[in-house]
Protein backbone atom coordinates (compact mmCIF):
# COMPACT_ATOMS: atom_id res chain seq x y z
CA UNK A 1 0.00 0.00 0.00
CA UNK A 2 0.92 3.89 -0.23
CA UNK A 3 2.97 5.11 2.30
CA UNK A 4 0.64 7.74 4.23
CA UNK A 5 2.67 10.73 3.22
CA UNK A 6 3.47 9.67 -0.43
CA UNK A 7 2.87 12.78 -2.56
CA UNK A 8 3.87 15.35 0.13
CA UNK A 9 6.71 17.66 -0.51
CA UNK A 10 8.87 19.10 2.49
CA UNK A 11 12.08 21.24 2.14
CA UNK A 12 14.26 21.62 5.18
CA UNK A 13 16.19 24.36 5.80
CA UNK A 14 17.43 23.37 9.25
CA UNK A 15 20.55 21.92 10.55
CA UNK A 16 21.88 19.50 13.27
CA UNK A 17 19.29 18.34 15.51
CA UNK A 18 15.99 19.59 15.57
CA UNK A 19 14.47 20.80 12.32
CA UNK A 20 16.13 17.57 10.45
CA UNK A 21 15.01 15.09 13.06
CA UNK A 22 11.36 16.10 12.03
CA UNK A 23 11.92 16.12 8.35
CA UNK A 24 13.07 12.70 8.80
CA UNK A 25 10.31 11.47 11.09
CA UNK A 26 8.66 12.66 7.81
CA UNK A 27 10.48 11.06 5.56
CA UNK A 28 10.28 7.90 7.19
CA UNK A 29 6.63 7.32 6.43
CA UNK A 30 6.95 8.40 2.65
CA UNK A 31 7.14 12.13 2.47
CA UNK A 32 9.43 13.67 -0.39
CA UNK A 33 12.25 15.34 1.75
CA UNK A 34 14.78 18.25 -0.28
CA UNK A 35 17.22 18.91 2.21
CA UNK A 36 19.25 22.13 1.64
CA UNK A 37 22.98 22.38 3.00
CA UNK A 38 25.83 25.00 2.45
CA UNK A 39 27.67 24.13 0.12
CA UNK A 40 31.03 24.58 1.94
CA UNK A 41 30.70 21.13 4.59
CA UNK A 42 27.55 20.79 5.00
CA UNK A 43 25.02 20.58 7.68
CA UNK A 44 27.56 20.45 10.59
CA UNK A 45 26.22 17.16 11.51
CA UNK A 46 28.12 15.19 9.20
CA UNK A 47 30.94 16.14 11.83
CA UNK A 48 29.17 15.40 14.83
CA UNK A 49 30.84 12.42 17.46
CA UNK A 50 32.14 8.98 15.80
CA UNK A 51 33.25 9.47 12.03
CA UNK A 52 33.61 7.13 8.84
CA UNK A 53 35.46 8.22 6.01
CA UNK A 54 34.96 11.85 7.43
CA UNK A 55 31.67 11.64 8.05
CA UNK A 56 29.38 11.11 11.15
CA UNK A 57 27.66 7.15 11.16
CA UNK A 58 25.04 10.11 12.69
CA UNK A 59 24.01 11.15 9.42
CA UNK A 60 22.96 7.87 8.21
CA UNK A 61 20.23 7.65 10.90
CA UNK A 62 19.01 11.18 10.77
CA UNK A 63 19.19 11.95 7.08
CA UNK A 64 18.13 8.44 5.28
CA UNK A 65 15.48 9.30 2.87
CA UNK A 66 16.43 12.60 1.87
CA UNK A 67 18.00 14.55 -0.93
CA UNK A 68 20.18 16.88 -1.17
CA UNK A 69 20.53 19.87 -2.61
CA UNK A 70 23.69 22.54 -1.82
CA UNK A 71 22.85 26.11 -1.95
CA UNK A 72 24.36 29.54 0.01
CA UNK A 73 21.13 31.08 0.84
CA UNK A 74 23.00 34.30 1.16
CA UNK A 75 23.13 35.00 -2.06
CA UNK A 76 20.16 35.97 -4.51
CA UNK A 77 20.63 32.65 -6.57
CA UNK A 78 20.04 30.55 -3.58
CA UNK A 79 17.26 32.40 -2.22
CA UNK A 80 15.42 32.28 -5.52
CA UNK A 81 15.90 28.38 -5.58
CA UNK A 82 14.22 28.43 -2.73
CA UNK A 83 11.34 30.39 -3.77
CA UNK A 84 11.12 27.77 -6.78
CA UNK A 85 11.01 24.96 -4.20
CA UNK A 86 8.51 26.60 -1.80
CA UNK A 87 6.00 27.18 -4.80
CA UNK A 88 5.41 23.49 -5.31
CA UNK A 89 5.99 22.46 -1.42
CA UNK A 90 3.80 20.93 1.39
CA UNK A 91 5.89 22.00 3.90
CA UNK A 92 8.81 24.11 4.46
CA UNK A 93 11.32 23.47 8.07
CA UNK A 94 13.53 25.55 9.07
CA UNK A 95 15.52 25.80 12.67
CA UNK A 96 17.44 29.34 12.06
CA UNK A 97 17.28 31.98 14.60
CA UNK A 98 14.54 34.09 14.62
CA UNK A 99 14.70 36.89 11.89
CA UNK A 100 17.55 34.84 9.21
CA UNK A 101 15.27 34.04 6.96
CA UNK A 102 13.64 37.35 7.01
CA UNK A 103 16.58 38.98 6.39
CA UNK A 104 17.26 36.57 2.91
CA UNK A 105 14.11 37.51 1.96
CA UNK A 106 12.49 34.19 2.84
CA UNK A 107 10.80 35.15 5.93
CA UNK A 108 6.82 33.81 6.22
CA UNK A 109 4.67 36.43 5.13
CA UNK A 110 6.48 36.15 1.67
CA UNK A 111 6.62 32.76 1.41
CA UNK A 112 2.85 32.11 2.04
CA UNK A 113 2.10 35.07 -0.53
CA UNK A 114 3.85 32.73 -2.80
CA UNK A 115 2.19 29.94 -1.95
CA UNK A 116 -0.98 29.83 0.20
CA UNK A 117 -1.33 26.35 1.10
CA UNK A 118 2.32 25.84 2.30
CA UNK A 119 2.75 24.64 5.76
CA UNK A 120 6.27 25.86 7.64
CA UNK A 121 7.62 24.67 10.48
CA UNK A 122 10.03 27.01 12.82
CA UNK A 123 11.63 25.50 15.68
CA UNK A 124 14.10 28.06 17.92
CA UNK A 125 15.21 28.26 21.27
CA UNK A 126 12.85 30.23 22.69
CA UNK A 127 10.13 31.01 19.85
CA UNK A 128 9.54 33.35 17.26
CA UNK A 129 8.36 35.83 19.34
CA UNK A 130 8.92 36.98 23.29
CA UNK A 131 12.15 39.09 25.36
CA UNK A 132 14.21 36.33 24.73
CA UNK A 133 13.23 34.98 20.83
CA UNK A 134 16.67 37.04 19.66
CA UNK A 135 18.99 34.96 21.80
CA UNK A 136 20.91 31.79 20.56
CA UNK A 137 19.25 28.45 22.13
CA UNK A 138 20.69 25.32 21.93
CA UNK A 139 19.03 22.25 23.20
CA UNK A 140 20.75 22.14 26.57
CA UNK A 141 19.47 25.46 26.93
CA UNK A 142 15.97 24.69 26.30
CA UNK A 143 16.31 21.37 29.06
CA UNK A 144 17.48 24.15 31.51
CA UNK A 145 14.87 26.51 31.08
CA UNK A 146 12.47 23.63 30.61
CA UNK A 147 12.54 22.70 34.06
CA UNK A 148 14.39 19.22 32.82
CA UNK A 149 17.46 20.00 34.05
CA UNK A 150 16.97 20.63 37.88
CA UNK A 151 15.28 17.58 38.05
CA UNK A 152 18.69 15.23 36.42
CA UNK A 153 20.80 13.87 39.01
CA UNK A 154 21.13 13.12 42.67
CA UNK A 155 20.04 15.96 45.43
CA UNK A 156 22.77 18.15 46.17
CA UNK A 157 25.16 17.64 43.47
CA UNK A 158 25.51 19.44 40.04
CA UNK A 159 22.57 19.10 37.61
CA UNK A 160 23.67 16.85 35.06
CA UNK A 161 22.61 15.83 31.55
CA UNK A 162 20.22 13.54 30.00
CA UNK A 163 22.54 11.35 27.74
CA UNK A 164 21.07 12.66 24.69
CA UNK A 165 19.78 15.69 23.18
CA UNK A 166 16.43 15.63 24.34
CA UNK A 167 15.22 19.00 24.21
CA UNK A 168 15.79 18.60 19.98
CA UNK A 169 14.42 15.98 19.85
CA UNK A 170 11.20 16.44 21.97
CA UNK A 171 11.23 20.01 19.81
CA UNK A 172 10.92 17.88 16.49
CA UNK A 173 8.54 15.92 17.59
CA UNK A 174 6.09 18.49 18.60
CA UNK A 175 6.79 19.93 15.27
CA UNK A 176 5.81 16.95 13.43
CA UNK A 177 2.79 17.02 15.48
CA UNK A 178 2.13 20.70 14.35
CA UNK A 179 2.90 19.64 10.88
CA UNK A 180 0.53 17.42 10.59
CA UNK A 181 -2.09 18.98 12.45
CA UNK A 182 -1.49 22.19 9.92
CA UNK A 183 -2.11 19.59 7.28
CA UNK A 184 -5.15 18.67 8.62
CA UNK A 185 -6.36 21.98 8.99
CA UNK A 186 -5.56 22.65 5.29
CA UNK A 187 -6.89 20.17 3.81
CA UNK A 188 -10.16 20.38 5.42
CA UNK A 189 -10.71 23.78 5.64
CA UNK A 190 -10.67 25.87 2.13
CA UNK A 191 -6.49 24.83 1.70
CA UNK A 192 -4.48 27.36 3.26
CA UNK A 193 -1.35 26.72 5.44
CA UNK A 194 0.04 28.17 8.66
CA UNK A 195 3.16 28.71 10.36
CA UNK A 196 4.41 26.70 13.76
CA UNK A 197 5.86 28.14 16.35
CA UNK A 198 7.80 25.44 18.09
CA UNK A 199 10.15 26.42 20.78
CA UNK A 200 13.25 24.33 22.42
CA UNK A 201 12.11 25.33 25.94
CA UNK A 202 8.79 24.73 25.75
CA UNK A 203 8.33 21.46 24.46
CA UNK A 204 10.73 20.28 27.13
CA UNK A 205 7.75 22.27 29.77
CA UNK A 206 5.14 20.23 28.09
CA UNK A 207 7.13 17.28 29.45
CA UNK A 208 7.43 18.40 33.16
CA UNK A 209 4.39 17.12 34.62
CA UNK A 210 3.19 17.95 37.81
CA UNK A 211 6.17 20.49 38.19
CA UNK A 212 4.45 24.02 38.10
CA UNK A 213 0.55 23.14 39.57
CA UNK A 214 2.79 21.21 42.42
CA UNK A 215 4.38 24.82 43.13
CA UNK A 216 1.43 26.79 41.97
CA UNK A 217 -0.73 25.15 44.57
CA UNK A 218 1.00 24.36 47.34
CA UNK A 219 4.40 26.15 46.92
CA UNK A 220 6.94 23.11 46.49
CA UNK A 221 9.83 23.72 44.11
CA UNK A 222 10.27 20.18 42.75
CA UNK A 223 13.91 18.66 43.37
CA UNK A 224 16.21 16.15 41.92
CA UNK A 225 16.08 12.41 43.13
CA UNK A 226 18.24 10.09 41.75
CA UNK A 227 17.01 6.91 40.15
CA UNK A 228 13.80 7.18 42.64
CA UNK A 229 10.17 8.68 41.79
CA UNK A 230 8.92 10.83 44.06
CA UNK A 231 5.09 10.79 45.47
CA UNK A 232 4.98 7.22 43.96
CA UNK A 233 5.94 4.61 45.28
CA UNK A 234 7.38 1.72 45.10
CA UNK A 235 9.80 2.92 42.05
CA UNK A 236 13.93 3.02 41.93
CA UNK A 237 16.92 1.63 40.74
CA UNK A 238 17.46 -1.46 43.53
CA UNK A 239 21.36 -2.95 43.15
CA UNK A 240 21.73 -6.92 42.95
CA UNK A 241 24.46 -8.91 44.32
CA UNK A 242 26.82 -8.57 41.38
CA UNK A 243 26.72 -5.19 41.05
CA UNK A 244 24.41 -4.23 38.80
CA UNK A 245 20.85 -2.76 39.30
CA UNK A 246 17.14 -3.65 38.86
CA UNK A 247 15.02 -1.38 37.82
CA UNK A 248 11.59 -2.11 39.65
CA UNK A 249 8.13 0.06 39.33
CA UNK A 250 5.91 -1.90 42.19
CA UNK A 251 3.41 1.44 42.49
CA UNK A 252 0.68 -0.01 41.14
CA UNK A 253 -1.95 -0.95 44.64
CA UNK A 254 -1.91 -4.43 43.38
CA UNK A 255 1.45 -4.95 41.92
CA UNK A 256 2.68 -3.19 45.38
CA UNK A 257 1.10 -6.34 46.83
CA UNK A 258 2.89 -8.64 45.18
CA UNK A 259 6.06 -7.39 45.06
CA UNK A 260 6.09 -7.76 48.81
CA UNK A 261 4.60 -11.17 48.75
CA UNK A 262 7.34 -12.33 46.24
CA UNK A 263 10.13 -11.17 47.96
CA UNK A 264 9.09 -12.55 51.59
CA UNK A 265 7.36 -9.63 53.44
CA UNK A 266 4.02 -10.21 54.05
CA UNK A 267 3.36 -7.58 56.51
CA UNK A 268 4.34 -5.00 54.22
CA UNK A 269 1.87 -6.73 51.66
CA UNK A 270 -1.05 -6.80 54.20
CA UNK A 271 -0.63 -3.63 56.11
CA UNK A 272 -3.78 -0.94 55.25
CA UNK A 273 -1.72 1.72 55.30
CA UNK A 274 0.21 0.74 52.81
CA UNK A 275 -2.36 -0.49 50.24
CA UNK A 276 -2.68 3.05 48.60
CA UNK A 277 -0.08 5.19 47.10
CA UNK A 278 -0.09 7.81 49.64
CA UNK A 279 0.49 5.70 52.37
CA UNK A 280 3.36 4.07 50.59
CA UNK A 281 5.17 7.62 49.85
CA UNK A 282 5.13 8.04 53.84
CA UNK A 283 6.75 5.20 54.37
CA UNK A 284 9.08 4.74 51.07
CA UNK A 285 12.46 4.22 53.05
CA UNK A 286 11.04 1.27 54.81
CA UNK A 287 9.45 0.14 51.40
CA UNK A 288 12.90 0.35 49.64
CA UNK A 289 15.04 -0.64 52.53
CA UNK A 290 12.84 -3.77 52.04
CA UNK A 291 13.18 -4.48 48.51
CA UNK A 292 17.06 -3.42 48.40
CA UNK A 293 17.65 -6.45 51.21
CA UNK A 294 16.25 -8.56 48.73
CA UNK A 295 17.65 -7.68 45.42
CA UNK A 296 21.26 -7.67 47.19
CA UNK A 297 21.09 -11.47 47.77
CA UNK A 298 20.59 -12.30 44.18
CA UNK A 299 22.30 -11.37 40.91
CA UNK A 300 20.27 -9.19 38.34
CA UNK A 301 19.01 -11.96 36.42
CA UNK A 302 17.16 -14.00 39.34
CA UNK A 303 16.02 -11.02 40.02
CA UNK A 304 14.13 -10.56 37.01
CA UNK A 305 13.20 -13.69 36.19
CA UNK A 306 11.90 -13.65 39.68
CA UNK A 307 9.85 -10.53 38.77
CA UNK A 308 8.66 -11.12 35.32
CA UNK A 309 7.02 -14.62 36.88
CA UNK A 310 5.07 -12.18 39.44
CA UNK A 311 4.30 -9.95 36.49
CA UNK A 312 5.59 -6.83 38.35
CA UNK A 313 7.34 -4.27 35.73
CA UNK A 314 11.04 -4.52 35.72
CA UNK A 315 14.30 -4.38 33.73
CA UNK A 316 17.70 -3.63 33.68
CA UNK A 317 19.64 -0.58 32.50
CA UNK A 318 20.52 -1.08 28.93
CA UNK A 319 23.64 0.45 27.21
CA UNK A 320 23.94 0.18 23.00
CA UNK A 321 25.48 -3.43 23.06
CA UNK A 322 22.36 -5.22 25.29
CA UNK A 323 20.53 -3.08 22.60
CA UNK A 324 21.84 -4.70 19.74
CA UNK A 325 21.74 -8.09 20.87
CA UNK A 326 18.29 -8.29 22.28
CA UNK A 327 15.77 -10.39 20.82
CA UNK A 328 12.55 -8.32 21.38
CA UNK A 329 14.34 -5.11 19.81
CA UNK A 330 15.11 -7.40 16.63
CA UNK A 331 11.78 -9.21 16.50
CA UNK A 332 10.21 -5.87 16.42
CA UNK A 333 12.64 -4.63 13.66
CA UNK A 334 13.98 -1.57 15.84
CA UNK A 335 17.36 -2.70 14.75
CA UNK A 336 17.51 -2.59 10.57
CA UNK A 337 20.22 -3.08 8.37
CA UNK A 338 21.83 -0.10 6.38
CA UNK A 339 25.17 0.66 4.69
CA UNK A 340 27.39 3.71 4.75
CA UNK A 341 28.93 5.09 1.52
CA UNK A 342 31.35 3.11 0.99
CA UNK A 343 29.09 -0.05 1.40
CA UNK A 344 30.27 -0.73 5.06
CA UNK A 345 27.35 -2.48 7.09
CA UNK A 346 25.90 -0.43 9.80
CA UNK A 347 22.98 -0.87 11.74
CA UNK A 348 20.35 1.91 11.81
CA UNK A 349 17.22 2.61 14.56
CA UNK A 350 13.92 1.32 13.42
CA UNK A 351 11.28 2.88 12.39
CA UNK A 352 8.98 4.54 15.07
CA UNK A 353 5.72 4.46 15.44
CA UNK A 354 4.10 1.08 13.95
CA UNK A 355 1.50 1.47 11.70
CA UNK A 356 -0.45 -1.85 10.55
CA UNK A 357 -1.14 -1.09 7.13
CA UNK A 358 1.24 1.46 6.23
CA UNK A 359 4.21 1.23 7.63
CA UNK A 360 7.40 3.91 7.16
CA UNK A 361 10.27 2.34 5.28
CA UNK A 362 13.78 3.27 4.59
CA UNK A 363 13.82 3.97 0.68
CA UNK A 364 17.23 5.67 0.03
CA UNK A 365 20.53 5.97 2.17
CA UNK A 366 21.54 9.21 4.32
CA UNK A 367 22.93 11.27 1.22
CA UNK A 368 26.21 12.42 0.46
CA UNK A 369 26.93 16.36 0.12
CA UNK A 370 24.72 17.62 -2.69
CA UNK A 371 24.55 14.29 -3.55
CA UNK A 372 21.24 15.27 -5.66
CA UNK A 373 22.10 18.64 -6.26
CA UNK A 374 21.85 18.34 -10.20
CA UNK A 375 18.98 16.43 -10.09
CA UNK A 376 17.01 18.66 -8.20
CA UNK A 377 17.96 21.83 -10.14
CA UNK A 378 16.94 19.92 -13.35
CA UNK A 379 13.56 19.19 -12.11
CA UNK A 380 13.26 23.08 -11.50
CA UNK A 381 14.33 23.72 -14.89
CA UNK A 382 17.71 25.20 -14.21
CA UNK A 383 20.10 24.56 -17.40
CA UNK A 384 23.42 22.71 -16.48
CA UNK A 385 25.44 25.84 -17.84
CA UNK A 386 23.80 27.94 -14.98
CA UNK A 387 24.26 25.21 -12.68
CA UNK A 388 28.25 25.16 -14.34
CA UNK A 389 28.05 29.36 -13.39
CA UNK A 390 26.93 28.69 -10.05
CA UNK A 391 29.29 26.03 -9.03
CA UNK A 392 32.16 28.47 -9.91
CA UNK A 393 30.29 31.12 -7.54
CA UNK A 394 30.31 28.88 -4.55
CA UNK A 395 26.32 29.31 -4.88
CA UNK A 396 25.65 25.78 -5.24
Amino acid sequence: MDMPLKGLRVIELGQLIAGPFAAKMLADFGAEVIKVEPPEGGDPLRKWRLLHEGTSVWWAAQSRNKRSLTLDLRQAEGQDVVRKLVADADVLIENFRPGTLEKWGLGWESLHALNPRLVMLRVSGYGQSGPYRDRPGFGVIGESMGGLRHLSGEPGRTPVRVGVSIGDSLSALHGVIGVLLALRQRDQNGGVGQQIDVALYESVFAMMESLLPEYSRFGVVRQAAGSSLPGIAPSNAYRCRDGRYALIAGNGDSIYKRLMEMIGRQDLAEDPALATNDGRVARVDAIDEAISAWTAERDLEAVLAALHEARIPAGKIYDAADIASDPHYQARDMLLPGQLPDGTPITLPGIVPKLSSTPGSIRRPAPTLGQHTDEVLSELNIPAETRAEWRERGII
